[in-house]
């Protein structure tokens, strides 16, 4: 059998430009998406009603449609008829389902995050045993943001699985509580007016709370100077200066004790 080297030639030529064609199609269209994906961004962004978690979910959809629109016009160049693609496919569903059964639930997931929105960006949350700041929310992805600045990309389908933490929800004030031994007598109302004074004036209590000092209990009633009794001081405070109120509380109440205990000491020994 004759080859015919003008069909060959033909057809080598009309691959070839199809391939160059596909190529410059895939380029155009990769940049297309760019461009799609920020278009909407700014547009939801310039919208400022619409929840910038629903902003990054939308434009990534936005990309990843001209993608797949991209992607059946280049079948198209190589003569692929996509009504006969939608049938093979449709024929082996099954095997691809299963194959793509974690990246469809990833997607299905983001889908579900977007509709019931557990939480917002720069929410702080924990989940899936990870904590940190909410980034953003893609088709298959959640982006989370530790407090030492580190990138924590978790499946879509993890999230949605497992409890979400959010402690962003209910910003009100949170409680700093701290009790401590005392012995009763003059050295209480002296204490506890000393360290109302110092809550009163510090910055990370607002001015519309009441810091209060009680006696919650008893400690010792046996010993021979006077009964020891615990003292709890507790004042509501902004949950992002919890953890500095408490420390100047402790160091405030150590201060006094030791400027208590260092006289009485020194009387004992005079």
């Amino acid at each position: 059998m004759a080859l015919n080297y003008e069909t060959l030639k033909a057809s080598l030529v009309l691959y070839g430009l199809n391939a160059v064609s596909a190529i410059v199609l895939l380029i155009v269209g990769w940049y297309l998406s760019t461009v799609a994906q920020q278009f909407v961004s700014r547009m939801l962004t310039a919208a400022h009603r619409v929840d910038p978690l629903v902003s990054v979910f939308l434009s990534s959809l936005a990309r990843y449609a001209v993608l797949a629109v991209v992607g059946i016009a280049v079948l198209q160049l190589f003569g692929i008829q996509t009504a006969s693609l939608v049938a093979v496919l449709g024929a082996t569903s099954l095997a691809i389902g299963l194959a793509l059964q974690g990246t469809l639930s990833n997607l299905a997931a983001g889908v579900m995050l977007l509709l019931f929105r557990p939480f917002r960006i720069g929410d702080d949350v924990e989940v899936a045993g990870k904590a940190g700041k909410v980034r953003a929310l893609s088709l298959f992805m959640t982006e989370l943001v530790t407090p030492d600045n580190t990138q924590v990309l978790l499946p879509n389908g993890s999230v949605w699985g497992s409890a979400i933490v959010n402690h962003s929800t209910y910003p009100g004030t949170g409680e700093v509580k701290v009790s401590f031994p005392v012995r009763a007598g003059r050295s209480i109302k002296q204490i506890s007016e000393q360290v109302l004074e110092k809550l009163r004036a510090d910055p990370g209590i607002g001015a519309q709370q009441v810091p209060e000092v009680h006696v919650s209990k008893v400690v010792n009633v046996s010993d021979a100077v006077g009964p020891v009794v615990e003292l709890t001081v507790s004042a509501k405070v902004n949950p992002a200066e919890a953890d500095a109120v408490k420390q100047r509380l402790l160091d405030e109440i150590s201060s006094l004790l030791s400027d208590i205990v260092e006289p009485a000491t020194a009387e004992n020994t005079q």
